[in-house]
């Protein structure tokens, strides 16, 4: 049944504290932004790039 006696309200009780969030730990995509693995992929490309021309039109 419902409790209609007249009490006092109770005090709101306060909020949590927000723990923070951890912080993300750096994965790949960092990584790849790094200039010098830029470079590395780059030439590595560039070569690829250069055998494939080289396959398709002077052979």
């Amino acid at each position: 049944m419902l409790d209609t006696s007249q009490s006092e309200p109770s005090a709101p009780r306060p909020a949590p504290v927000p723990t923070p969030a951890p912080e993300e730990p750096r994965g790949c995509l960092f990584a790849l932004s790094q200039p010098p693995l830029m470079i590395l992929l780059a030439v590595i490309g560039t070569l690829l790039l250069l055998a494939a021309v080289h396959d398709l039109f002077l052979l």
